[in-house]
Order: structure tokens, then sequence, then C-alpha cells
């Protein structure tokens, strides 16, 4: 989508040399209002917009991939030739203007549709039901209409709001940043455009594979040719001794951070309770609204077994310096109004705790069914269960990684969006496999970590650069192999690292 604001670049409609790009190369100019990226991959050249469609990246600062562009800021991944949005976190697609070549002299004429017509779909199946009305919901549920089904599409959520954009819940939204309609991915329009229908405050009670079809509370079923389970996850809970109702509060969906939101106007101080990355996000994220934060974790080092030490005594000095006080090798044994009794015997003082423990994958349906399961429901690389015709994607699969050789299950929210368009796709015949290399970000006031790959366990970390100046690259080995790679403030670099996971 064209930006209104002018570039500073070259007015595109009077040409520039193609000399001036190199092979890769990118640059940014204008064609009448709009930002327009020009950039070259092998002998052809192409015009798009400048701007990612997910958080408005500047794609310049990207990297070329074959015929497509991937955005520095959370690796969206975009087609040059029809400004399709090929991979999440971006759904909608980038403009694209038509190129001529004049000898040595480039060209950019005018605007061109980016819409391209769907492959033929073979056996489509009669509906399709979604459960979950998350990441992989939605994401699914687009590439379907994207590839030309024009079957019913039935979506199933237990949330009292449509499919919302997650990762601000506990970043940008609830530090006060980010309005509260910038939240959901797709207003109510689109679902009545694209005929899906959305059943929200609904939940499913049982499938039954052999008749294909779902049961539903508050009553009803739906019938289905392909299923997708996208259930999702929900928050580790642990008892509080003494807490009061309305005194403990936990983040996972946009009820939740609102509650959150509308205890803090009146708070104080704050307890998180786990050094996770939605505990520290929430840190972050009530420290910029003036609020005293104390976060109490059994962890010797915030992050460690995620990122290992050196990343995790970084983050943990970064909320140190903004406020944060950290009570390491804690647990909270009892709480007594605004008292807070940890485990050591210290107390603190607190207006409500937040808890941010970790979660757990939604496989109850799954059991009923009979799926096969193993820490989550278990996927082929077409992300297709034990049972044909239903598929599985998000934080509930656990799917076969060529890179480790295992199977993972992965709890981040772009692997989430990922997996509902392959398995979408998958749904339709396509026949793709799962082979995305697992990404996230993460936020810590105005310092944003980008994680490419997937490291349970290693033996060894490299540090390039310097954590301490926001300059580094973190990379995670075992046996001299790497495994996945960490970034500060180094998004070229990580975009590299992901094509060369891609690549092997």
């Amino acid at each position: 989508m064209g930006s209104s604001k002018k570039s500073d670049g070259p007015d595109l409609t009077q040409g520039i040399s193609l000399s001036t790009l190199a092979d890769g190369g990118m640059l940014v100019g204008r064609v009448g209002d709009d930002e327009v990226l020009v950039a070259r991959s092998g002998g052809e050249v192409f015009a798009v917009g400048a701007h990612c469609t997910h958080y408005h990246g500047p794609l310049a600062d990207g990297l070329i991939v074959g015929d497509t562009v991937r955005c520095p800021w959370h690796h969206a991944c975009f087609n040059l030739r029809t400004g399709a949005p090929e991979r999440a976190p971006a759904l909608d697609p980038i403009d694209c203007w038509k190129v001529e070549r004049h000898g040595d002299r480039i060209v950019v004429r005018e605007k061109q549709p980016t819409a391209t017509a769907p492959a033929t779909i073979a056996d489509p199946p009669s509906s399709v039901v979604i459960v979950g009305g998350g990441a992989a919901g939605l994401a699914a549920a687009e590439v379907l209409r994207r590839e030309g089904y024009a079957g019913p599409i039935t979506m199933i959520s237990a949330d009292t709001a449509s499919p919302v954009d997650r990762p601000n819940l506990s970043k940008d939204y609830l530090a006060g940043t980010a309005k509260e309609d910038w939240i959901p991915l797709r207003g109510p329009e689109f679902y009545a455009e694209q005929r899906i229908e959305l059943l929200l405050e609904t939940r499913v009670t049982g499938i039954d594979s052999g008749a294909k079809k779902v049961t539903l509370d508050p009553g009803g079923e739906r019938k289905f040719g392909a299923l997708l389970i996208a259930t999702g996850a929900e928050p580790v809970r642990l008892p509080v001794p003494g807490a009061a109702d309305g005194q403990v509060f936990y983040l996972r969906s946009f009820d939740d951070s609102k509650r959150i939101i509308e205890r803090a106007a009146h708070a104080k101080r704050v307890v998180v309770v786990g050094a996770s990355f939605i505990g520290l996000e929430v840190a972050a994220s009530l420290r910029a609204r003036e609020i005293e934060v104390d976060v109490v974790a059994p962890d010797n080092v915030p992050l460690e077994r995620v990122m290992g030490a050196e990343l995790g005594r970084f983050v943990q000095s970064l909320h140190e310096s903004k406020g944060v006080t950290f009570h390491l090798g804690q647990t909270v044994a009892r709480v007594d109004g605004r008292r807070v009794t940890l485990s050591g015997g210290a107390s603190v003082e607190a207006d409500f705790l937040v808890l941010g423990v970790g979660v757990r994958p939604l496989t109850t349906l799954a059991d009923q069914a009979g799926l096969a399961q193993e820490k989550g429901i278990l996927v082929n690389e077409y992300l297709e269960t034990s049972v044909p015709g239903i598929f599985a994607a998000g934080d509930v699969a656990r799917w076969p990684d060529a890179r480790s050789g295992e199977r993972i299950r992965v709890e981040h929210w772009v692997v989430a969006e990922r997996q509902g368009q392959v398995a979408a796709r998958n749904i339709l015949g396509r026949r793709q496999k799962f082979d995305a290399v697992p990404f996230f970000w993460s936020q810590h006031y105005d310092v944003t970590i980008n994680y490419v790959g997937h490291a349970e366990r290693w033996d060894s970390v490299k540090v390039d650069g310097s954590l301490e100046a926001n300059d580094a690259t973190v990379t995670f080995l075992k046996g001299g192999k790497a495994l996945a790679t960490a970034t500060v403030y180094r998004d070229l670099e990580s975009l590299k690292a992901e094509v060369a996971f891609e690549r092997g």
C-alpha cells in the first residue's frame, strides 16, 4: 500500500540509471505521492511499495531473496512480481508499478493491479471448519480465499473478540502507545466480504471425525470437509495463597490486556511473577505507565533457558536501568492485602500481580477425537494429523523439523500464522511442506531482539559485537553447528541468518 509521505529519493517517472542498482540492490524513490521501492534481482528490476504492510517497516533495509523482498523488522516476505504477501506476519499485499527499460535507464510507470489468478483446486473440500480464533486460524481463512476456495468457511472462537494482534497486547497496547482500534487484525466487514462465518464466544465441545462434524456450545453443530485445529494455548495458572479476587491477572487475550490496563489506572506498584518474555514485556509496559515493578522468578538469570545467560543478563540489566527490581531464585509464598511475601522471607508491596509463567497447548479436543499426540498434536510435514482431513497449526502442533531431525512445537505468533497459511494450502491439496525457519521478536522498551531458528539445547554461545552497545549477534551452537541466532539492532543480519538456516 502506498505511503502519503513524499520520499527524498528520485522521481522514478523520470528514470534512473540501471548502474545505480547492483544485483540484490534497492533504492527508494517516488511516483507522485507514493514512496516506491525499486529492486534488482538478477537481470530483472521491480517497483513495489516501499513499506511492509504489517508495521510499515522500511523494505529497503531488508533483503532480496530470489523474486521476493523480506522486511527487516518482523521478516514478512512479499513477491516482487505480484506484491503478494508470501509469508506472515504481513497479511496484505504491497502495490506494484510497471517498469520499463530504455537502454541503461529504468523508468517506473503506472500502478499495476496486484490480484493474481488462483491455481485450480482439483478436489476442494465441501466446507472448512477452523477451531480457534487466533493467528493461525485467521491466516488459514485468508489463504483459503486468496487461493480461490469458494466453499463455506467457519471460524469458531471462544474469545469475545475477533482475531487480534496478540504480540501488541503485552507491548505497545499495554504500554498505552497503541490505540485500541489498531489491535483487531481485521474489521467485521472483512469477514462479511470474504464470506467467513465467525462464531465468537462459542466453544467446540467435540469432534466426530467419522461423521465429519463438530458440536458446539451453546448448541448446534457444523459439518466439515476439512478441519483445522488451531486452538492455541492457555496460561499456566498457579495458586497464590491469600490473593483476593481481582488481584491476580494473566495475559493471553484482548480482554486480559484491557483488564490489566483498567486495573493499572489506579495502581502504584505491581509484582510480575515469572521472568518469561510475556512477564518481562508486561514489566516494560507497566514501567511506561510509571508504575513501580518487582519481578519475582525462580530463575537465576531471566530467559536463560531460552536465550542463554548472556542475553538473559543483558535483558535484566536493561530492565534494571529502567527501575525494575528483580527477586530471582524466589517465588511468591503468600499475599496479604498489598503485602506480597516471597519464599525467601522478604516482602514487597503490590496493588496487584501479573503471572507470566508459561502456557500449555489446548489439546482437549484432540484427546477426545483420538488424534495422535506427544506434548502437542502430532502432524506430518504437511501439518496433517493422524486422521486424514484434519490439520493442526500453531501452539498445539508438533511437527517434524528437517533441520534438527526432531519433532518440535514452537509457541511463536509468526510461526502460528505461517503454519495456518501452509495448512490452508494443503487443505486445498497443494502438498506444501512446512519448512519455515521459526522466528519471533521480543520488545523491551526501545530494544527489540529478533530470534531465528530453534535451539532447545546448545553447548556453546558465540557473541559478535556488544550487547551493552545494543549492537550484537548471538549464535547458539551444538557440536559446532548453528541452531539459532538472536540479534540486537542487526536486522539485516537476522534476515541473512534466516536464509542461511533455510539453505542448510
